[in-house]
Order: C-alpha cells, then structure tokens, then sequence
C-alpha cells in the first residue's frame, strides 16, 4: 500500500482551524478549505512511487482491480476529501452522466478552453457525492416545500418579495419553483440588491430560523443566491450523519468540517452565492424543480464491525472502523482499490499506523487488516 501525501486547497470559504486542528498543526491563518486524497490531475495525491495518477496510469488492472477498470475505465472512479467549511460554498447543482456528456461535448466543440471562467463542464462524469459530518454540519439540500418558502419569505415583510410569493402559491409546484428561481437569477441587480439587503436585516432581526440568511448576506451582500437559499431546505448534520446529493439537486453547505466521497468529476453549476460565472439557461436544464426531503443517513453496522453508509451509486462506497481498545483486528482486503483515512486515535493499516488526517491507497487485492484504536473511514467502489 501507499501512504498518501495529500494537498489542501486554500478556497476562500474554508475554515482557517477545522483541518489544523484535526491534523494536529499549526493554523496559518490562511483558509484550508478541502484536503484531496485520490486521482483527480488537479491535484493528484503523492506517493513513494509518485502521483497517484501517475502510478495508476503505469498500470490500471494491476491498481484498480480488473472488475473496476472494466466497469469505470482505467480511472480512479472516486475523489475523497476533508472538507471544511467556515463560509458558505456556492449554491451549486452537478448534471447527470447524459448532461456532462453532452455539455462536455458541446463545450470542446466550440472550444472553450478549459480552464475557462464560463466554461460550465470540465469532464464528461456526473458528480454525485455524499458528505459526512465530523463535527456539527450545516447545510442546505434540496427544494422545500413551496408554501413552506413561501411563509419564510412572508415573514420577512419585504414588499419587493410578494411577487415571489404569490409565485409559490401557485400550482404546480415544480413550475412555481422554475418560476421563482428564473425571475430570482434574471432580476434587475440594482434591485436584487436593495432586496437582499432588506432580507438580511429583516432575517437578523427574526433570527432563529431565518439566522443562517443574515450569515449568508453577510458573507454575500447582494447575490440573489441570498433568497434562492429560502427556497431550500436547511439541514444540521451531527458527527457521523451523512447526506447524498445526487444529481440536480441544488444544495450548499455553510459551516463544519466533514469526510466527503464524490464521482471522480469537477462539474458544477452555480446557482448563487458565488462571484463566479452563473450560467442561468443551462442551470435551469440541469436543475430538478421537485420538493423533497433532505434524507439524512446514519451507518448501517454489519457484524465485521463495517459501518456502510449506503447509496444508490456504484462510483463510490463509503463506510467507517470505530475501533475501541482490544478490538480484534479488521479483514480489509478487497477486490477494489481502496483508501482508509483515519480521523482519530492511531489505528494500523497493514504495516502504516495513521495518525488523524493521515490516509494510504490500497491496489485491489492487495491483502490489508485494520488494527489497534480508532476511526478509519474506507472509500472504495461497487464493481
């Protein structure tokens, strides 16, 4: 196996103390935003035997297992990450795999460069991904119910959103939702403005419920993504509950610190609360106006000792070893390639004890147990 030498990008928005703390370094007072162990050529773990996607590259059936190249191609299909937020991200949707195909095709037909602020689709992969928290996580996930957005744009007593709530009165209720959030991102920006800035004030003056919008007015005055987000509903994730996002679905996290496992892919759609490119036209392809439930998911323990979080793509597989002292050691040995991340305490991986933060890379078949105390998350795929 290969002990993982990982980077951390310095996105504006990422806490300044979340992944020191964790690691057990000094904060340098700069935002450390993701930390990325995997394949992705943006930033390609390091190994011994040199960048991740260098080795896998040299020899795919020999790291990734003959199932997994035959079903994904010679890839890494999967991108793991600590992720931690101390500002809002984006709101932000991922395609399908038929859209990212389709709009990856489009784009380098009409050669966009890729590293291009419009360009929309990077790669040809969709980007379903699950987060899971490691401290208390906030986030929004999903439309909410339209009378519900309705009552907490209401309650706000700014007269420039009654047209939008009336909107939202209106059936049915995936018209109303393209409705409201066409007119929100095509809005005059002078106008926008002066609303967002009402919301804001009316939302610290109510606080409870409608707190977390005078935070994300704070750290984006003006950006109509300020009143999309009402659209949404919140979500509070405690250590160790996950949520999946699949495609289409609008979300954004706001604030913690959390283990994340994605599709190996960089596609994204902004919807707001972001100064980068917002293609509206393409957004509102891509974007599923449909009111659902945030499902937040909790492990399911299997006698091993494997704690699954299930979800209903193969790309990824993520699950958790919350070892105590004296626990028998843990068979881990896989037909996939794998990567255990440890989190706390100082669990053995094969030969490689990992302090928190630390992760290997495991080649498919490769004969490795799990022993002495800790948590490890293990990312793998179903091949």
């Amino acid at each position: 196996m290969d002990r993982l030498v990982n980077t951390v990008r310095p996105y504006a928005w990422g806490s300044t103390t979340a992944i020191p703390e964790l690691l057990g370094t000094t904060p340098t007072g700069e935002p450390q935003a993701e930390m990325w162990m995997g394949a992705h050529p943006g930033a390609p773990s390091r190994t011994e035997r040199g960048p991740l996607n260098e080795v896998i590259d040299a020899d795919p059936v020999r790291e990734l297992g003959a199932p997994t190249v035959d079903k994904f191609g010679p890839h890494l299909p999967f991108l793991l990450k600590l992720l931690a937020a101390g500002a809002p991200l984006s709101l932000q949707v991922h395609p399908d795999l038929a859209q990212a195909k389709a709009g990856f095709a489009a784009e380098e037909a009409a050669g966009v460069p890729i590293d291009a602020p419009r360009r929309n689709y990077k790669d040809a992969n969709h980007k379903p991904e699950l987060i899971c928290a490691l401290t208390p996580f906030t986030g929004l996930c999903g439309f909410r119910d339209p009378a519900e957005a309705a009552d907490t744009l209401a309650a706000l007593g700014v007269d420039s959103l009654k047209p939008y709530v009336d909107l939202l009165h209106a059936h049915p209720e995936e018209a109303a939702l393209r409705e409201v959030l066409t007119a929100l991102l095509t809005a005059d920006h002078e106008e926008m403005a002066h609303t967002v800035a009402e919301a804001a004030h009316a939302s610290a003056r109510l606080g409870g419920a409608h707190a977390p919008y005078a935070f994300l007015a704070h750290h984006h005055p003006s950006d109509p993504g300020v009143i999309a987000a009402m659209l949404l509903n919140p979500v509070q994730l405690q250590p160790g509950e996950a949520l999946f996002l699949g495609a289409g679905v609008p979300h954004a996290y706001l604030d913690g610190l959390g283990v994340e496992i994605m599709a190996n892919s960089d596609n994204v759609l902004r919807c707001g609360l972001t100064p980068k490119h917002v293609d509206v036209p393409e957004l509102l392809r891509v974007v599923r106006f449909e009111p659902t439930e945030p499902g937040v998911l909790r492990p399911e323990a299997s006698e091993s000792g494997e704690e699954v979080y299930d979800t209903p793509i193969d790309e990824f597989r993520l699950s958790r070893f919350v070892r105590a002292e004296g626990a028998t050691s843990s068979d881990v040995t896989a037909a996939t390639p794998q990567i255990l991340l440890a989190v706390a305490g100082r669990p053995t991986a094969g030969e490689v004890t990992l302090a928190a933060g630390e992760s290997v890379f495991v080649p498919a078949g490769e004969k490795t147990e799990l022993s002495g105390t800790g948590t490890v998350f293990r990312a793998t795929v179903v091949a």
